[in-house]
């Protein structure tokens, strides 16, 4: 993506010389104040970014402990240290946390505050005090939350399923959903704030089809977050009036139906699967693009697999409910939607894997956990399937089967696309680079790991082990070992990234502006970036992700035939004009 000024002449012989002189008088965001009332009660989308990042990171080690537990209890059949009660509350805390405090926030929250601004050529979100609320919201909902869990916990699982939630569980219900409905604000305020920044406050020249496909994943991560939050906000009220006052909506003892409650939650937590996947998929498209040094293959149809996840994820939600008792022609209408979204997300894989078909591809870590999404998340869809048959998930269903599938993509896809996308842009957020082959350790160490926890639970779910089990048969133990042998890996490969990125803030190389050599608007300012982004508008004129133009620029000027022009860069355009 190359802009121009307005008389259309290319800018500057070194765009990290040229954007670091046009920025030179203000200071980075990271220098802007130092003092702790600067960072709480900032408007700067950067900041409030990190300390999303920081808040995220804590709630991911509570539930990545609660994880933990679970799995050396499980070591034995018959339990190591816990009573049914607490494993109960244990696994529950472990989906609740995980699920809505990190894996739901944790993309859009840290990288899309950070980047959309920038990527779009704007100096901050269209709301900027309600992106601060939003942060707010989320921390009050997630210490709530775990007061929820000190004070004894819930027992429900993260699904909350009716009359057990209303009526039989003597846990801390009511103050749980009340976290998780505070932070569903904050998901809407900060839907709202992408929507309306990618609408109204993109750079001149940015059309819609310039538009890096980070962006797209997030505006259609956007739109359901603001149309399906509600639905589960409402349906969380609903749970807490009928606990508290009996009116009688799931409660089958008034007149209720538990079956609504289903239908309502997932057709929210269905979609809420995508809110998870779609901004990982929007990493995945920035980072194969640079480190394969070529356009992304089908542009369009990436960028309209996007909003079709996202149309057809409303639609699908009656596939969970298979055994409720639905009608036999509602599980086939719901059983070919299943297979249809899948269509959306072939369509990226086949696009992604065109794109570093003969490229040049380059393995740096976050190359290296790109290719742990796609062969994690490719496992995970294609196990999906079964579960979108009729005659398969009939057997299948309500097993670990299920409990692998889902977190070969959430935990496989989401997070190995959150740890590309850190890597890719932590110069840029930090000025620091990395320690680079301890970062490909850990990828490697996190594949390996992976499959070692969640196929040993794949054999144990097509056997026919139910999941959440406090006890079970002594014919399973052996991959239930396996499955915690794998886990203790995981830990080692999650600990590692917080070690050496940590350590690189201090102790890492000086960043340039654009280490990686990419496109794209956010790579042609300093890093870290300045308070306010850009100095002056940008005007765009180029196509996204145009490295045959790039590299064909850089070997003339390495052979010496002309000046180095057109790294993607920015140019001025007139103040007045541009605005």
């Amino acid at each position: 993506m190359s802009a121009h000024s307005e008389a259309g002449t290319p800018v500057g012989a070194s765009p990290e010389t040229s954007a670091v002189s046009s920025h030179r008088s203000e200071p980075s965001y990271l220098s802007a104040g130092h003092t702790l009332r600067s960072w709480l009660f900032t408007l700067d989308h950067k900041r409030i970014a990190i300390l999303y990042l920081i808040t995220i990171s804590a709630f991911f080690v509570v539930g990545g402990l609660a994880a933990g537990a679970v799995r050396v209890e499980l070591i034995s059949p018959r339990g190591t240290f816990m009573s049914n009660e607490v494993y109960n509350r244990m696994f529950t805390l472990h989906g609740v946390v995980m699920i809505f405090f990190f894996l739901i926030p944790a993309i859009p929250a840290i990288l899309g505050n950070f980047l959309v601004p920038l990527m779009v050529g704007a100096r901050d979100l269209a709301f900027p005090r309600l992106n601060l609320l939003s942060y707010y919201l989320y921390l009050a909902g997630g210490l709530l939350a775990l007061t929820a869990a000190v004070t004894g916990g819930v027992d429900t699982g993260w699904t909350f399923y009716t009359p057990y939630s209303t009526f039989y569980s003597s846990s801390q219900v009511t103050m749980t959903i009340a976290g998780a409905f505070i932070a569903g604000f904050s998901s809407i305020a900060t839907g709202i704030n992408f929507i309306v920044t990618i609408h109204k406050m993109r750079a001149p020249g940015l059309t819609w089809f310039r538009l890096p496909l980070f962006i797209w994943a997030h505006y259609a991560t956007s739109i359901i977050i603001v149309l399906g939050t509600p639905v589960v906000a409402i349906t969380l009220l609903l749970v807490v009036a009928e606990r508290v006052f009996h009116i009688g909506v799931f409660d089958p003892r008034y007149g209720g139906d538990p079956v609504l409650f289903q239908h309502l939650f997932w057709f929210y937590s269905h979609p809420a699967v995508y809110i998870m996947i779609l901004p990982a998929m929007g990493v995945i498209s920035e980072v194969i693009a640079c480190f394969a040094r070529k356009r992304v293959f089908g542009y369009h149809f990436v960028a309209g697999s996007s909003l079709a996840i996202a149309v057809l994820g409303f639609l699908v939600w009656g596939h969970h409910m298979f055994v409720s008792g639905q009608s036999m022609y509602a599980g086939m209408v719901f059983s070919f939607l299943s297979f249809l979204v899948a269509i959306p997300s072939a369509v990226k894989v086949f696009n992604w894997t065109a794109t570093i078909y003969k490229g040049s591809v380059s393995f740096d870590a976050p190359m290296l956990f790109v290719f742990c999404f796609i062969g994690l998340f490719l496992i995970g869809g294609l196990t999906g399937l079964f579960l979108a048959s009729l005659a398969t998930d009939v057997h299948l269903t309500h097993t670990y089967f299920v409990v692998a599938h889902f977190h070969y993509v959430m935990v496989g896809g989401a997070i190995s696309a959150y740890f590309a996308g850190l890597h890719f842009w932590w110069p840029k957020i930090t000025g620091r680079m990395y320690p680079e082959v301890i970062a490909r350790i850990t990828a490697v160490i996190l594949f390996m790991g992976f499959h070692l926890t969640f196929l040993p639970q794949f054999l144990m779910g097509f056997a026919g082990m139910p999941r959440r089990y406090h006890y079970y048969p002594p014919e399973f133990q052996t991959l239930h070992v396996m499955s915690t042998a794998g886990a203790t890996v995981m830990a080692i490969a999650y600990l590692l990234p917080v070690i050496y990125l940590v350590w690189s803030l201090k102790y890492g190389r000086v960043a340039s502006a654009n280490p990686w050599n990419a496109t794209g608007l956010e790579w042609q300012i300093p890093s870290p970036p300045p308070t306010h982004n850009f100095d002056e508008v940008p005007v765009v004129t180029g196509e996204p992700y145009d490295y045959e133009h790039l590299a064909l620029s850089e070997n003339e000027e390495a052979d010496g035939t002309r000046a180095a022009v057109p790294r993607p860069q920015l140019d001025p355009a007139a103040r007045g004009g541009a605005a």
